[in-house]
């Protein structure tokens, strides 16, 4: 089967090879001139880890592997507590932070030269009986029985489809990058969170730090000095926030708004869309790039039971389970509303009831919901 994915971000260089591992002829067309090198780390857990396993991606010596995952207040009270070492037992996959970078690397590695088309950008599509026509902007015609839409939440494809342009945002964004360590975290990742809304630090590997703020979006007014906006913020919380904050002095800051994004259609056709082309989703819990990797493995199954009819049973396969990941991302958190009402110290005391044991299977239940390729090694579940 002759396959062209557009984007080579984590979900088209995974679906690359795994199309190559099964025999297919594959070209990745991607935009930029090289594989990116930006937007901070990535948390793969859960499914993920396994998808990356299948996919013969060694993760050892990249990144840093976590044994805790800690939810604090603002002023620095443990509220709660996830054991990354008890989760790993139950779902049989590790925690990596990991520099995206260092992923995409990873992922390119082995694929043979000229599988990826850099300073390539989609331009249309025809669907031609049961092939489909692709043209970048330079004129070049690709012909291939499969087209996977893989380039993200602005997705060209996804527009060629019949979807949505500009996916709305849901009313956050997030200030976050990788840096030196500002402290000495471990193997801990942690999360503050207060009615300002949240600040995550987690070690990344190699002495760098993955850091995230999160504040509403669009900004009320233009925010030309990032760094003043999350000191005004942030500033009188616990540490290690205002090591943070002095750490980023001098620090180029990105802002990444959340999007989530409910496509009607992922098939048509010869076409398919994956990851956050089909499904953005905000960035909280991490839940984002291992829900592409899920998607990655769940075509790649459906495409060796029946490609005629893969497009299909893998929308189908996949919808419900990133559309609950979508939800939990969307509503766990807030920086404005009524909703941080509950995020005062008072009610995040009182959620510091519940033991590290009940929040760990609590996790461990979740991922087992949103993931097909974990739900496919439990007895008495489909295997899709």
């Amino acid at each position: 089967m002759r396959v062209v994915i557009v984007g080579a971000g984590i979900g088209g260089l995974a679906a690359a090879r795994g199309l190559l591992a099964a025999g297919h002829e594959v070209t990745v067309l991607e935009r930029a001139p090289e594989l990116r090198t930006g937007g901070g780390a990535i948390t793969v857990w859960g499914g993920g880890p396994a998808v990356l396993a299948d996919l013969n991606v060694d993760l050892r010596g990249a990144g840093r592997r976590l044994t805790a995952i800690e939810a604090r207040t603002a002023s620095g009270r443990l509220v709660s507590a996830v054991d990354i070492d008890r989760l790993r037992a139950g779902l049989g996959t590790p925690a990596v932070v990991i520099p995206r970078s260092s992923l995409l690397a990873r992922l390119a590695e082995g694929l043979p030269e000229g599988t990826v088309r850099f300073g390539t950008r989609f331009s249309r599509l025809r669907e031609c009986g049961s092939e489909v026509r692709v043209w970048t902007e330079d004129g070049t015609e690709h012909t291939a029985d499969l087209l996977i839409g893989a380039d993200g939440v602005r997705s060209r494809v996804r527009v060629a489809l019949g979807g949505d342009a500009e996916p709305p945002v849901t009313g956050m964004a997030s200030w976050q990058g990788l840096i030196p360590a500002p402290v000495d975290l471990g193997s801990r990742g942690l999360m503050m969170v207060g009615r300002a809304g949240d600040v995550g630090l987690s070690p990344a590997g190699d002495g760098l730090a993955q850091w995230f703020c999160d504040v509403p979006w669009p900004p009320a007014t233009a925010c030309d000095k990032p760094l003043e906006m999350l000191r005004e913020r942030y500033g009188d919380w616990a540490s290690p926030v205002p090591e943070l904050l002095e750490a980023l002095s001098g620090v180029e800051l990105e802002a990444f708004p959340h999007h989530r994004l409910r496509v009607r259609r992922w098939s048509r056709g010869r076409c398919v869309l994956l990851g956050d082309a089909a499904h953005a989703m905000p960035p909280t819990f991490a839940l984002g790039a291992n829900q592409a990797l899920e998607d990655v493995w769940v075509l790649l199954r459906r495409l060796s039971a029946d490609p005629a009819t893969a497009p299909r049973t893998y929308e189908r396969d996949r919808r419900r389970r990133a559309a609950l990941a979508s939800l939990i991302a969307t509503r766990s958190l807030a920086v404005a509303g009524p909703m941080t009402v509950f995020q005062g110290e008072r009610p995040m005391r009182m959620a510091g009831a519940v033991p590290s044991r009940m929040a760990t299977r609590g996790v461990a239940a979740l991922h087992h919901r949103i993931s097909n390729r974990l739900r496919s090694e439990r007895p008495g579940h489909d295997h899709g």
